[in-house]
């Protein structure tokens, strides 16, 4: 008796929910590999994915197939939503109330031995609602910095530059936290504590409903139904919920297609190209000290040198710099002493040349 117990299985998922689920999954999973290896493009396990996932650019485009997709099921999710709450009549199950902060604090206190009893826990207990809400709260922060990012001239006309630089850091950072949340979390209380099966097959043991979903099991074999809208409320919901949803869906599907066409951004790189930015006809006479005046907050050089180049705690002054350009370009190049070399990477030979300028134009301090 207690093994068929253990073997009954329970309703959980419909499947137009599991397909929802396996197009977040696959979007999901697809952006991160995608989308990691660019954020850290500098490391050799990055590069060595872009590599196999056919090169910088079809690694673009992949991404931004997939952010497609996840905004599309985006849309599709929100009419399931608001179908159930305003046609059916059933409850916002998903979002956090009071109750759940006792019931977290009691699985805590049943974790550490200080409580006898696991708490009875509804259809979606604490943690399940968290992860939800954070599948919402990073959906809108993705969609939002991936605008910025996917149409960035159109931005600057309305923001200043270093919002796409602010974009692209939130961008990355969120979907790190979603990566390892997804590791940490959701890893192990899906597949790693007990393989829920639920989200693929449509259905949950009693074990697992006894231990996650007590107070939903209670109900059930009690014969307790969620109470909903009778059916005649809901056949005239229908009559005014479609035409609404037509509309709605038509301006939001428009919006996605505007989303993804409103700029055109570059996708295709070209190979870097070794361009010698100092060369015989760059003369000292073409140095612009105005030029060199904006570069210096830009570079390290600064750090050390000071704000106005006039330096302290063992490092030399710069301000009305003698030497010539020649010797200058030398020294920055090779290095000397503490200071260490630049290359040109980092610093131009052409901005080099306008930081001697301006190094020059300065009084020194007395």
């Amino acid at each position: 008796m207690a093994q068929m117990t253990e073997r009954k299985q329970y309703s959980r998922f419909t499947p137009a929910q599991r397909f929802e689920h396996i197009v977040l999954l696959v979007s999901f999973t697809g952006l991160a590999l995608t989308g990691l290896p660019q954020k850290f493009s500098a490391e050799a396990w990055a590069q060595s994915m872009i590599t196999a996932l056919g090169g910088i650019e079809s690694v673009r485009i992949i991404h931004r197939f997939l952010a497609t997709l996840l905004m599309a099921e985006a849309i599709y999710h929100g009419g399931v939503i608001t179908y159930k709450l305003f046609v059916l009549g059933q409850r916002a199950t998903m979002i956090p109330t009071l109750r759940d902060l006792w019931d977290l604090r009691d699985w805590i206190l049943f974790n550490l031995g200080l409580k006898a009893e696991h708490p009875h826990l509804p259809r979606f207990n604490f943690g399940e609602k968290a992860e939800y809400l954070a599948v919402v709260w990073g959906t809108l922060v993705m969609v939002l910095t991936g605008f910025m990012l996917w149409n960035p001239i159109a931005t600057t006309r309305f923001l200043p530059g270093e919002a796409i630089p602010s974009a692209r850091a939130a961008h990355g950072g969120e979907a790190l936290l979603a990566v390892l949340a997804i590791v940490i979390w959701h890893m192990y209380n899906v597949h790693l504590k007990r393989f829920n099966r639920s989200m693929f097959t449509g259905k949950i043991s009693r074990e697992a409903m006894e231990e996650e979903h007590a107070e939903e099991l209670e109900a059930i074999e009690e014969g307790r139904k969620p109470v909903v809208f009778p059916q005649e409320v809901v056949v005239k919901n229908r009559l005014y919920f479609w035409p609404f949803a037509l509309v709605i869906s038509t301006f939001l599907v428009a919006g996605l297609i505007w989303f993804i066409t409103f700029e055109q951004t570059a996708i295709t790189t070209v190979p870097r190209q070794d361009v010698v930015v100092y060369a015989p006809q760059v003369t000292p006479a073409s140095a612009d000290p105005a030029v060199g005046a904006a570069l210096w907050p830009t570079i390290r050089c600064a750090r050390c040198h000071g704000d106005d180049a006039s330096g302290g705690s063992g490092v030399p002054a710069l301000r009305g710099l003698t030497m010539n350009f020649d010797d200058f370009y030398q020294i920055v190049r090779s290095g000397r002493d503490q200071m260490p070399a630049i290359g040109r990477e980092e610093i131009p030979d052409g901005y080099l040349l306008h930081l001697w300028a301006w190094l020059q134009s300065l009084q020194p301090k007395s």
